[in-house]
């Protein structure tokens, strides 16, 4: 019987101590390194990156895999493609140390207090009630509560491959990043990504409402750039309705989404392009 090979000590060193052993990988990876966070030189690197672009069909080998390595691949974007530092990943522009845990977040409460806080800010102060009201409609001001969740009848990871493979095909100089981690949604919180600081600076936070969306949607985080996060999904909303229910919850989570999209700014023209998408795009600014 022949033996996986072990981890490389460049990926070992992501794990917390003992964690990794058994560890295997089966994948021969492109050249790259381990970083640490900037502000941390002496800590645990928080993550692995390739130093050139991530080729074609290496992200679904790698999802793969997942459950013997415990790496779990991310599509990472820069600031700029022109920087040297390819910001925030090759600099180290990260913060894990100040993250706390996704497991000690309430995802119903959290996304219930943003819900609160943007709908003040839907519009500016000389905004009728009426005003406000429509960028919410049908809800107005009143949070609707968690989406009902969908049976998730697809592979997600099949679902997770094919979006990695239309965003290398479609961007094809973004790099590869491994993060040591148990589920997808807390590689964010992991490698200390700050996209979505203006409105959190613990990504924890963003990674329990990602938890939530794993379970009832079958999502999967796949790509992240300076202040961008790709989601696929498996379980998308099928209905007028769901779709609503849904866009509530990313509202919630990433106002932006909605305030700098096309006119109108609604939550009811955001819907419109959830129904049946396998695919979530989050943008903060």
């Amino acid at each position: 019987m022949i033996s996986e090979p072990p981890l490389p000590d460049d990926l070992r060193a992501l794990f917390a101590g003992g964690v990794d052993v058994g560890r295997t990988l089966s994948v021969p990876l492109p050249p790259g390194r381990s970083v640490a966070a900037a502000d941390d030189a002496g800590g645990r690197p928080g993550f692995w990156l390739s130093d050139g672009p991530a080729p074609a069909g290496l992200w679904a080998r790698l999802r793969a895999e997942h459950d013997r390595s415990g790496l779990w691949p991310l599509l990472l974007d820069a600031l700029d493609d022109e920087d040297a530092d390819y910001r925030p990943w090759g600099n180290g522009e990260v913060t894990p140390g100040r993250m706390s845990s996704p497991a000690g977040h309430d995802p119903a409460r959290l996304l219930e207090r943003w819900w609160g806080e943007h709908v003040e800010d839907a519009l500016d102060d000389t905004a009728t009630p009426a005003e406000r009201d429509a960028v919410t409609a049908p809800y107005g001001s009143r949070w609707p509560g968690l989406a009902p969740g969908r049976p998730v009848s697809a592979d997600a990871g099949r679902i997770a491959d094919g979006l990695a493979e239309e965003i290398l095909a479609g961007h094809p100089s973004v790099r590869l990043g491994l993060v040591a981690v148990g589920r997808a949604a807390d590689a964010v919180t992991v490698v200390g990504w700050q996209g979505p600081t203006n409105y959190t600076d613990d990504t924890a936070e963003l990674s329990a409402v990602l938890r939530s969306w794993e379970e009832r949607f079958g999502a999967r985080v796949v790509a992240v750039g300076f202040a961008t996060l790709l989601l696929s999904v498996a379980a998308p909303p099928t209905t007028r309705d769901e779709a609503l229910a849904v866009a509530a919850e990313h509202f919630a989570l990433c106002p932006d989404n909605i305030w700098q999209d096309d006119e109108p700014h609604t939550l009811a023209r955001y819907a419109e392009r959830l129904v049946g998408d396998h695919s979530w795009t989050f943008w903060w600014d």
